[in-house]
């Protein structure tokens, strides 16, 4: 067995992640083993850092965390038909959800096992770092879109047909709204989206129909008229204050009144202290009530997106068997956002963490390895 180090989480609120060696662990049935050649970094891991147990309270540390991976397969295990070593894939890491908890399933690190049925081919012309911003945005938009328990909409597809329906996108130009757009177009959705203006052309590249301002006053009337006339399947809300927004509109615009969660409003976390920390969650927990009341109100339904969720049902193998290869070999769907390089190997990944922190538009922070 080759040799492997990882970036560890020695313990909550710990900083920097510790580099030393890790397990190498060979695959189970429907299982690969990847060499990681780039990662990406996503909120929920320097979130998970900052915020010790308030959030995925039930991983033990030490621990290996990270989604985001792209490499080449090296280990397949029984029941694995769709890959052979040498392969060059990306795949969704599922450490951090509940239903695997295991460090063996972490992006940070040299050798991560896999599922295969969330794992894709990439385009030989595609380079690793450009590939391994999309498993988790891309699963977490999948999730919004087409899961039963929240839009359940038309399945995408590389010869889609126009639904004639409306889909509003609140937050574009994030991670997950770069993907949603696409796969809401793919799926025969027309899409009306926010972002900066900065990104207008951006989001509009990726298929959205109209764009607003999020940041002006009469983004919600204007999308309320927008909307007037159209079947609108409803929104994903995606960013801080996002909630707020879209019941406003879903509740007045026609068709189905609901809307897919995808974060929650946070505050900057970068030097928050206990006190601080307590008062995260008891704003929270109001802003949840404020949230769940407005939603009667409007008669709007919502549910909270987890973006492995697709790893438990027929979601995960819809976007990385059956449709993102073609997609991504046949040029209809682009690796997004673009990724922004924070260095090599792993002890870059809390630099990373730092950069995005920061805060990044349209891009996504990645290491290579």
């Amino acid at each position: 067995m080759p040799p492997n180090h990882a970036a560890w989480l020695s313990a909550k609120y710990v900083l920097p992640l510790e580099i030393k060696a890790a397990p190498y662990t060979t695959p189970n049935d429907d299982e690969l083993v990847v060499r990681n050649c780039a990662i990406a970094i996503n909120h929920i891991d320097w979130n998970k850092q900052a915020l010790g147990n308030l959030i995925f309270s039930w991983i033990r540390y030490p621990f290996i965390m990270g989604s985001d991976l792209a490499g080449e397969v090296v280990e397949v295990g029984e029941g694995v038909t769709r890959f052979s070593p040498g392969d060059r894939v990306l795949a969704l890491a599922v450490a951090m959800d509940q239903r695997s908890n295991k460090a063996a399933e972490g992006a940070f690190q040299e050798y991560t096992v896999v599922r295969q049925n969330l794992t894709a081919p990439i385009p030989d012309a595609m380079i690793y770092e450009k590939a391994c911003v999309l498993p988790l945005c891309l699963s977490t938009a999948a999730c919004a879109l087409f899961q039963k328990d929240h839009l359940a909409l038309q399945y995408p597809s590389t010869a889609y047909q126009p639904t004639g329906k409306t889909l509003l996108v609140w937050g574009g130009s994030t991670a997950v709204g770069s993907n949603a757009i696409q796969l809401a177009v793919a799926a025969g959705y027309e899409v009306v989206t926010t972002s900066s203006p900065k990104n207008f052309a951006y989001v509009s590249r990726l298929g959205a129909r109209s764009v607003f301002n999020y940041r002006s006053p009469t983004a919600v009337k204007g999308l309320i008229r927008t909307l007037k006339d159209k079947d609108c399947v409803g929104a994903i809300a995606i960013g801080n204050g996002s909630m707020e927004s879209c019941i406003s509109i879903i509740g007045a615009s026609k068709g189905r009144k609901f809307i897919s969660q995808v974060s929650i409003d946070t505050p900057d976390i970068k030097s928050m202290s206990t006190i601080d920390q307590l008062s995260f969650v008891i704003s929270t927990l109001y802003s949840n009530a404020y949230i769940w009341i407005r939603c009667k109100l409007k008669r709007v339904k919502t549910k909270f997106v987890f973006g492995s969720d697709l790893m438990a049902n027929e979601v995960g193998s819809l976007i990385f068997e059956q449709y993102l290869p073609t997609a991504l070999a046949n040029g209809s769907y682009v690796a997004a956002p673009e990724f922004l390089t924070a260095g090599h190997g792993l002890e870059r990944i809390q630099n990373g963490f730092d950069l995005s922190m920061r805060g990044v538009s349209a891009r996504k922070v990645v290491v290579t390895l």
